[in-house]
């Protein structure tokens, strides 16, 4: 099979949900045998990685105005796409998804990736938000297959649209654990710190947690692992916000070892997101087999919900309450390996590669099947 994927920013690159996810079945359908392309967002003159682990890249030049650059960069990449004739168009979030329009003008299967409802981002403004918005209904309305990540999704899209989608949740692998060499040359010691992991957008409710950490009743340090999508309001509030606790440590977008060692030795991870799409950083701390306390979004609950410790959102002192009690009472073991054993029973990547690969037989025989009557 030959499949298209349009609608990420970067792979290789890790630096994102959306990367992660298209990089993780890309490759894994590559070993399989399919030709796999992805349609990498790039600039003019800028020297490109051709292929990556038996996938083949393309950059799309995209300019430099936010509020057009999606939209252009999706539709020349399908463009290209087209041209080079491939079986299936696989477009990964909702602005790009918008693309599907030329795919059902050409008549070339196509499936879009909702990967959270975007336009509900707090970062976004009235036009991105709107565009979002128009950009869903064309995705509803022109997408042979739309994928979800969550059943209050799938919920969505049927209320809202009358729209049927197909729920396959994010993967992640088992972590393996890494002693603290790497940290402890940061002065970082296990079970010295709560990890925060995740990008430092305010969608991802970093504030929050600052807030709450700053009045809590414990001597342990807050380790906030990621990097800012830009260097405008936010990053200064949060970078004021860490200057008033000498417990909080920033150490920037984590990969490799480092990120490992990281959720290896934490004592707890915590992520009180507003919106999610469904949080890989999440899944991964999960099969790290560490405790996690999670705001209670739906998409939150839906992951482990056995497995996971809420608080109300937004709600700075049941936040503080949460991290107190957690931080005094110590996860058991036998209780780690049966989140660690649910995680690779539910979320294993092979199976949603071969979950994805059956969306794509079907809409390509949908097409066959059509142009033999």
């Amino acid at each position: 099979m030959r499949i298209a994927m349009i609608g990420h920013k970067q792979v290789p690159s890790g630096a994102g949900g959306v990367e992660v996810v298209v990089e993780e079945l890309a490759v894994r359908m590559a070993a399989q045998g399919h030709t796999v392309a992805l349609y990498n967002r790039g600039s003019r003159g800028k020297k490109r990685q051709k292929t990556y682990k038996g996938v083949r890249l393309y950059s799309v030049p995209v300019l430099p105005f936010p509020g057009v650059n999606v939209p252009l960069y999706a539709f020349c990449g399908v463009v290209c796409a087209l041209l080079k004739g491939y079986d299936v168009i696989h477009l990964h979030a909702e602005g790009p998804g918008c693309a599907a329009l030329l795919t059902r003008l050409f008549r070339v299967p196509s499936v879009v990736s909702v990967h959270g409802l975007d336009w509900k981002r707090s970062k976004w403004g009235r036009f991105a938000s709107g565009y979002l918005k128009w950009a869903e209904k064309i995705s509803v309305l022109n997408a042979d297959e739309i994928i979800v990540l969550s059943e209050s999704s799938r919920k969505y899209f049927q209320s809202t649209y009358g729209r049927k989608t197909r729920l396959i949740p994010n993967g992640t692998l088992i972590g393996k654990y890494r002693p603290p060499m790497l940290l402890r040359s940061l002065g970082i010691e296990k079970n010295d710190y709560v990890l925060f992991l995740a990008r430092l957008v305010p969608e991802k409710g970093l504030h929050y947690l600052l807030s709450a950490f700053r009045k809590a009743d414990t001597d342990k340090k807050l380790i906030i692992a990621g990097s800012f999508a830009s260097e405008g309001a936010y990053a200064r509030k949060i970078r004021r916000m860490t200057e008033l606790d000498p417990r909080v440590r920033m150490v920037g977008f984590v990969r490799g070892r480092l990120r490992e060692e990281l959720y290896s030795n934490c004592c707890l991870y915590v992520l009180p997101s507003e919106v999610e799409g469904m949080a890989l950083s999440l899944l991964e701390a999960l099969g790290f087999g560490v405790p996690c306390l999670v705001s209670d979004i739906p998409e939150n609950r839906e992951i482990a919900e056995p497995y996971l410790h809420f608080f109300r959102k937004g709600d700075t002192g049941h936040l503080r309450e949460q991290l107190e009690l957690l931080l005094k009472q110590p996860a058991v073991a036998e209780r780690r390996k049966e989140q660690v054993c649910w995680i690779r029973e539910n979320y294993s990547w092979d199976s949603i590669t071969e979950q994805t690969m059956g969306i794509y037989r079907r809409v390509i025989e949908k097409y066959e099947n059509t142009d033999c009557q």
